[in-house]
């Protein structure tokens, strides 16, 4: 017989009202709070609060998210909201009372792989709130049932939801924001966050596309395209700097359609942006579509030669046939692709153009994939990510006539050694770069930098270049890197404009502490 902190809530609405203190109040109050002495027994009076304790605010919490910057940008929004409400962050799932969950539903692995943590933190007796595209796509899962949810709009209020999991009640919160009826980017950008690289700003610009995608199911998470306003992005940047910040990534479902819904495009969005990085610092931009970035090519050479933009750009193709195009709905032909590239190549040296391909979409012949390999072969991309097709559920691909197992995996197995047949890099040896240092290497051995193309440089594991512009001399090429050797004379450039925050600190809790300064002195004046 279920309990009563077994009980279902529809909606937040349910168990909060309007007069009950908000997590930042309650923050607020805690430290005008004194406890009273305990009188049976002395000797508690010291003891720390027990990790089973149902008091909302004082458990620890474990976060995973998988998938793109997007969504990690909205696991580092919930964790800075979650900390400054008083939670502690720990990268210790065994340590956690209650994991976070943030999902990926690009492809199937992804989402087992959520599944099959849901299932491990249920084996552990792990309380468990769930967000991201996965739940937000399909709430009605078998596996999510009784389970609490944060949407992907929503994860402003993602502490009201840890709070009431605490509590044992299961809650979903999977609405809209709107504005006069307007559909919203998303939940405010100068909410606090904890970002996992203190160096690294990821700017959610707008959320959603203009595409119908029949393989696509983060359509159905993520919605229409909904577009941020330009002064909001631009301040979210400022702060950014502000608070040590030397690299933003800008990222959403497709950046080229930006603006589109509000009245304005990408290119006017980056020259406001541009304005406001320090020299040293440096801008990177998320994925774009063919059909939009078309309209702006010339435009987008300008800004792609910025001093303070790399020259970088990931344009999804997914195939090169005519055909896969039309049976995927992608909007547009290969000789658009082709367009994009040959006209970014001829008007910024040296850019780096990143795409997707996928292996064995429905309908895929040998012919069909043959055009595939012969684009690759002409371009020879230094970045492609390679995806054997996935049918993913309540897609009108899953419904179409699949290609054979066997046959997708061999595809995607030619196209991997064709991929790794050349070295796109080889020829950057011997060249002297300047390139930004924000993070360490994957084996703890070198920090990683990139040069003005985003090309992934290695450098000495020095404290004095972290977050600094130095210039090197490259002396090895690898397929993914290039290896980079100071030059002597040379001194490391300072790219930030603020001592960086510490890893962990949470962004924006000096804005909130001023914006509650505010409150408190307009109330007591009434």
């Amino acid at each position: 017989m279920p309990s009563a902190c077994d009980s279902l809530i529809d909606d937040i609405e349910d168990m909060v009202s309007s007069s009950d203190p908000t997590p930042h109040e309650r923050q607020s109050a805690r430290k005008s709070i004194i406890p009273r002495s305990r009188k049976k027994n002395a000797l508690l009076s010291h003891e720390e609060l027990q990790a089973d304790s149902l008091i909302p605010g004082t458990q620890k919490i474990w976060m995973k998210t998988w998938g793109c910057s997007h969504n990690n940008s909205d696991g580092e929004y919930m964790a800075g909201q979650l900390a400054a409400s008083g939670y502690m962050m720990t990268d210790d799932p065994s340590d956690a009372d209650l994991w976070v969950l943030n999902s990926c539903t690009v492809k199937n692995p992804a989402e087992d792989h959520f599944r099959n943590s849901i299932k491990k933190a249920q084996d552990q007796q792990k309380k468990v709130v769930l967000a991201g595209c996965v739940p937000q796509a399909q709430p009605r899962m078998d596996y999510l049932k009784g389970l609490s949810i944060i949407g992907v709009q929503q994860i402003d209020r993602v502490v009201e939801v840890v709070d009431e999991a605490v509590k044992g009640h299961s809650v979903r919160l999977l609405g809209q924001k709107k504005d006069g009826g307007r559909r919203l980017g998303g939940a405010r950008l100068d909410l606090p966050k904890i970002r996992k690289n203190p160096l690294i700003e990821i700017i959610s610009i707008n959320t959603g596309c203009l595409n119908a995608c029949t393989y696509c199911k983060t359509k159905h998470a993520r919605g229409d395209l909904a577009s941020y306003p330009i002064e909001e992005l631009v301040e979210r940047a400022s702060q950014s700097f502000r608070e040590g910040v030397c690299e933003i990534w800008l990222t959403s479902e497709d950046t080229g359609a930006y603006g589109r819904d509000i009245g304005t495009d990408l290119p006017t969005l980056l020259w406001r942006l541009v304005q406001e990085i320090p020299e040293g610092a440096m801008l990177r931009l998320g994925m774009t579509n063919p059909p939009y970035i078309l309209e702006h090519l010339e435009e987008m050479a300008k800004i792609l030669n910025h001093p303070r933009v790399y020259a970088f750009l990931h344009v999804p193709v997914q195939s090169a046939s005519d055909s896969v195009l039309m049976d995927m709905k992608r909007e547009y032909c290969i000789d658009d692709f082709k367009k994009v590239v040959d006209y970014l190549k001829e008007r910024v040296p040296g850019v780096t153009i990143a795409t997707d391909l996928i292996c064995g979409f429905p309908g895929e012949t040998e012919k069909d994939f043959q055009e595939t390999v012969d684009l690759v072969t002409l371009y020879r991309f230094p970045s492609l990510f390679i995806n054997q097709f996935y049918p993913r559920p309540g897609t009108p691909a899953a419904r179409m006539e699949q290609v054979p197992a066997h046959v997708k995996k061999q595809r995607t197995k030619e196209l991997s050694q064709l991929f790794h047949s050349y070295n796109p890099y080889d020829h950057k040896v011997g060249e002297r770069q300047h390139v930004l240092v924000t993070e360490e290497s994957f084996d703890a051995q070198y920090y990683v930098s990139h040069n003005k193309f985003y090309e992934q440089v290695l450098v000495p594991k020095r404290a004095a270049f972290k977050g600094k512009m130095i210039e090197v001399d490259i002396y090895e090429a690898g397929k993914h890197f290039l290896k980079g050797r100071p030059v002597e004379d040379s001194k490391p450039f300072t790219a930030s404009i603020a001592k960086p925050l510490q890893k962990g600190e949470v962004s924006g809790l000096i804005q909130l502490q001023l914006i509650q300064c505010q409150l408190c002195q307009l109330a007591s004046s009434l």
